[in-house]
């Protein structure tokens, strides 16, 4: 399980081997055999005893801000990536295999979002939106006849990835009840309620992401696609794209069946943020889509746990223990 901490006041600490939440005068006692990250959110505290039997447990610590958005972690040092690793990484970069990974991952999104876009669709036959779907089919072959090395191709499959977005998300904005329309992504922050539930999600996946990569030794700052953004995590840029359904879909199917209260997102400056009762209805429901069973290269898993085996994989490639990925 994971320990969410998003309540103001919330205090954790070690208490008998075991871990203690305190919230205000409520206590609940959990065993650290039982958590594999504990997320921190909002102002609470958590004291060094318990970071250390986290660690000692192999329990990631994240703490997120107030878009949901890691902005730092605590993990056992031996899970670094080795040398090979990396260096096998820059080196996919300068040839054709880089390009084909990104393409890959890319695709992989593409081909979620449409089967995503097709399945609503059915629903709304009234709907006629054939042309939206065809789009973004013309935009993916635009993507898949890209050769060239990476270095050379990568501002043309930005360019094609966000024009691919653009149409997804305009088709699932008039695919929503009309309240909740929207013009495009948008973020830090949000200028709608959907966006925000987007952006909170996203950073929840986020951190699912750098774990999985960190735990199979992969360096999550040396990106093939996002190499230019100086000291930010690029590999977890560039990996989380064929996961993004896992959010966009929880997401679409609360507001679209009217579970979203408007008790759930407060007014800022210039957009909207979840507030402590959204992000707690929130994480509920995207658990509960997390742990759903798939079926995922031939193995019975939890839905969030494709990213792990798929990490897994592409080290294994990296370092030459598999002949595909």
């Amino acid at each position: 399980m994971e320990l969410y901490l998003n309540t103001y006041g919330t205090y954790l600490h070690k208490k008998e081997e075991m871990f203690e939440v305190r919230i205000e005068d409520e206590s609940k006692r959990i065993s650290p055999k039982r958590i594999s990250s504990i997320i921190i959110s909002n102002a609470a505290q958590i004291t060094t005893d318990a970071i250390q039997m986290a660690l000692e447990y192999n329990i990631d610590i994240v703490f997120l801000d107030k878009y949901g958005t890691p902005y730092g972690r605590l993990w056992l040092p031996k899970l670094g990536s080795t040398t090979y690793i990396r260096r096998r990484l820059l080196e996919i970069y300068q040839n054709d295999t880089g390009l084909e990974f990104v393409k890959r991952w890319i695709g992989r999104k593409t081909d979620n979002q449409l089967k995503f876009l097709k399945e609503i669709l059915k629903k709304r036959p009234h709907l006629k939106m054939e042309n939206k779907i065809d789009e973004i089919s013309r935009l993916k072959n635009q993507l898949v006849q890209i050769n060239d090395v990476l270095s050379k191709t990568a501002y043309r499959i930005l360019g094609i990835e966000g024009n691919i977005s653009r149409v997804y998300f305009q088709t699932l904005s008039v695919l929503l009840p009309e309240k909740y329309n929207f013009h495009g992504r948008s973020s830090r922050p949000a200028k709608d309620p959907f966006n925000a539930f987007l952006n909170y999600g996203y950073g929840v996946l986020y951190s699912k992401v750098e774990k999985a990569l960190i735990i199979a030794g992969l360096d999550p700052y040396i990106g093939l696609l996002h190499t230019d953004n100086y000291n930010k995590k690029s590999l977890v840029f560039d990996f989380i794209e064929p996961y993004r359904i896992l959010i966009d879909e929880p997401v679409f199917y609360l507001f679209s069946r009217r579970k979203i209260k408007n008790s759930f997102y407060d007014e800022i400056n210039n957009g909207v943020i979840l507030n402590e009762e959204g992000k707690k209805f929130f994480i509920t429901e995207l658990m509960e889509s997390f742990d759903k069973k798939i079926r995922h290269k031939n193995r019975n898993m939890k839905n969030i746990n494709q990213i792990q085996a798929d990490a897994h994989a592409f080290a294994n490639f990296l370092i030459g223990k598999r002949k595909d990925y």
